[in-house]
């Protein structure tokens, strides 16, 4: 068969159309999409030497001068003259290469056998929650885009069809073709040399064994979960091929911050500011948590930046469901004295307690 039309290109056609000529083909007699189809592998076989050929210059004009440009491939060639090779060799040597952009494992494992289970692909997807959803847990609605086992095929990428004479070869099993004076009989790719169709690609999964399709997937969060925890969902990622394994879905958690609760891995920190009066005194009041209101004492005599840790108020954890604490944080707040009245009364305040308060400052430092 002449190489452009094997190809199904122009004479004329640049380097660019040759590959997506090439990359259309291959893909389409891949053995993986076409597991155990022989008349697929050679015909695979022989677009790829088709494309080593017209996409390397010298041996184009070569092929164009004089209609040879080395053995080509999609069945065993015979001819009418001795002394030369036009028998299919494996894709390999030099020429291997070239392929490599588009199929790692094609030169080495693929061709001359029957491909076996490929496992499907992973997906990855991140979940965005609030600060309170993290503590207490939440559930969340994700459209999922996926690739399952095609329902016409049931993943084996053909279909039985009524038997009929083979359009490609007219029911000879080869194809006859000629080149000058060399006449040549190869074995039909769609056949594969028996001369009767018996199946087709699926059109459903255009011969993959695949579907892509779209469903919603809802995930249950557990409580306490964490900024940058992953989670695995078995068996939800894309559906495998000729049997294998389905993958798995990965879920990366992004935690948004809150304005006023902090976490340090199972506990919660709070800052509540106190009046100097409340400091001095003492005080209760409530405070806010994941869990409702709780009260708390603050004794007298409190110093700014003075915690106090309430247990189990924290967050659940993931390894034990035991709660963290909540660590509050007390700052004292001084007033805006804008009046003289208090001004005066804080003055006078001093006077009671002219205690030095910052004694200690100068207490074991080198005299001068």
């Amino acid at each position: 068969m002449d190489l452009y039309e094997l190809l199904g290109v122009p004479r004329e056609a640049g380097l660019d159309e040759l590959k997506r000529a090439y990359r259309r083909l291959a893909r389409k007699y891949h053995p993986d999409i076409n597991p155990g189809d022989r008349a697929a592998a050679l015909r695979f076989r022989a677009v790829a030497e088709a494309y080593e050929t017209l996409a390397d210059p010298e041996r184009r004009r070569q092929y164009d001068a004089c209609g040879v440009a080395g053995p080509l491939g999609q069945g065993a060639a015979t001819f009418g003259f001795e002394g030369f090779d036009f028998s299919v060799e494996a894709v390999g040597g030099h020429t291997a290469s070239t392929f490599g952009d588009l199929f790692a494992d094609v030169i080495h494992g693929t061709l001359g056998r029957a491909a076996g289970p490929e496992d499907g692909a992973d997906l990855h997807a991140t979940v965005v929650v609030s600060f309170e959803e993290s503590v207490r847990g939440v559930q969340r609605a994700l459209t999922l885009a996926r690739r399952e086992v095609c329902r016409g095929c049931g993943g084996t990428g053909t279909m039985s069809i009524a038997e009929s004479t083979c359009p490609g070869c007219r029911g000879a099993g080869t194809i006859r073709s000629s080149r000058g004076h060399m006449v040549f009989a190869k074995t039909c790719s769609r056949c594969g040399g028996s001369g009767r169709q018996r199946h087709a690609a699926c059109p459903a999964s255009d011969g993959g064994g695949v579907e892509a399709h779209s469903e919603v997937l809802t995930v249950q969060l557990p409580p306490g979960i964490a900024d940058g925890d992953r989670i695995r969902l078995a068996g939800t990622g894309h559906a495998g091929t000729r049997g294998g394994a389905t993958g798995d879905l990965y879920l990366t958690i992004q935690v948004t911050p809150h304005p006023r609760f902090r976490r340090d891995g199972d506990d919660l920190h709070l800052v509540v500011p106190v009046a100097v009066h409340e400091a001095a005194l003492g005080v209760r009041f409530e405070i806010p948590t994941f869990e409702g209101p709780v009260r708390l004492r603050v004794p007298p005599g409190t110093q700014s930046g003075q915690r106090i840790r309430l247990r189990e108020r924290g967050v659940p954890s993931r390894r034990d469901g035991s709660r963290g604490d909540l660590v509050v944080e007390l700052r004292i707040v001084l007033p805006a004295v804008l009046d003289e009245r208090s001004k005066a009364l804080l003055k006078a305040f001093g006077d009671i307690h002219a205690e030095d308060v910052r004694a200690d400052l100068w207490r074991d430092l080198p005299q001068s």
